[in-house]
């Protein structure tokens, strides 16, 4: 699971990159402190579905677009 919360945090970040948003505006438009959300992004927390829809409305994109293809759960 360590891994699928790292792919899923670096595609989160790539996704901040693209649409050029400071992670702390993320955070702040997502309610949660700047420091949660390098933590997601370096996949050290397992988000919540509410979480990551949040996180995906803020960047202007479908949840599915931020979760990792192909993975099956080990």
């Amino acid at each position: 699971m360590r891994d699928l919360a790292k792919e899923l945090g670096e595609r989160i970040r790539e996704a901040r990159k693209l649409k050029k948003i400071f992670q702390e505006a993320l955070a702040l438009t997502c309610r949660v402190d700047r420091s949660y959300m390098g933590r997601i992004e370096r996949g050290e927390v397992n988000l919540t579905v509410e979480k990551l829809y949040q996180i995906a409305a803020s960047l202007e994109c479908e949840p599915a677009t931020l979760l990792p293809a192909g993975r099956s759960p080990s």
